[in-house]
């Protein structure tokens, strides 16, 4: 058992849909989250840019106290997790995109896998489209995070961007769209809109917190409570307060309670 706190860490705001899936899933767990709001966006900066940034964020996390790390940002993940994992002797949990569970639903027609160019370009995700890209078509998504980083999460703007973006691809028949981005969940009801009912989106926030807990427990970290507590830390002055705000929208995070 150990009360430490679990770090948290994006390049802004979006990681937070991965912390709300935390916060439900391990209620006794408590957080620190770490927003690298003065660098953002990452999707479109050079590796090892991200590699410094990611490095900086993760050593201030540890300092903290952190006894884990989830790397809740696809594009760090993509360019850190491994360097981390040889660096560090505590559970590093990182993203990938959701090509897997999106490629095994049923049903006929493409995957669309919606994320940064930067993601879309490193070796991770070329390995995860070899194993299960046989249908999956790969759209890099300028603008989307920014949009979210706004706070303009559905309206006529957001509704303008995805058409820009996805008509490209009108005349396929799609079964399936991967947010393979954090920040995308948050848009999850305009995208959904703009594809209509028969279209599943799939996010891998839920699969990467169950990947936590399950290193916490073979690690014996996980905490006896009291936990629910979320410290939000972030680079750049003014974007707590968002961060707050984004953790009390998610849908059903006050659902669980600490035995």
């Amino acid at each position: 058992m150990d009360s430490r706190p679990v770090g948290f860490f994006d390049s802004g705001l979006g990681g937070v849909s991965v912390l709300g899936e935390a916060v439900r899933l391990l209620p006794c767990e408590r957080f620190i989250y770490f927003g690298d709001t003065a660098h953002i966006p990452y999707g479109d900066k050079p590796p090892q840019q991200v590699l410094a940034y990611t490095h900086a964020a993760v050593d201030k996390l540890v300092a903290l106290g952190c006894k884990a790390i989830v790397i809740a940002c696809n594009t760090a993940t993509s360019v850190a997790a491994g360097v981390l994992r040889q660096e560090l002797s505590m559970p590093i949990i990182g993203m990938e995109p959701a090509l897997k569970p999106a490629e095994l639903l049923p049903g006929e027609g493409y995957v669309l896998v919606l994320a940064t160019r930067v993601t879309l370009s490193l070796p991770k995700f070329h390995q995860l489209m070899r194993s299960y890209g046989q249908h999956a078509v790969p759209v890099p998504c300028p603008g989307l995070m920014e949009l979210v980083e706004a706070g303009v999460m559905d309206g006529p703007e957001v509704d303008a961007l995805l058409q820009k973006l996805l008509r490209p691809y009108a005349g396929l028949r799609i079964k399936a769209v991967v947010l393979g981005c954090t920040h995308y969940p948050f848009l999850r009801r305009p995208i959904a809109r703009y594809f209509g009912p028969g279209v599943a989106l799939v996010d891998g926030n839920l699969g990467t917190v169950r990947q936590l807990q399950r290193r916490l427990a073979q690690e014996d970290l996980l905490s006896p409570g009291p936990g629910g507590d979320v410290t939000f830390l972030s680079s750049a002055p003014g974007a707590e307060a968002a961060m707050r705000r984004l953790l009390a929208a998610h849908a059903g995070i006050f659902a669980s309670a600490c035995p």
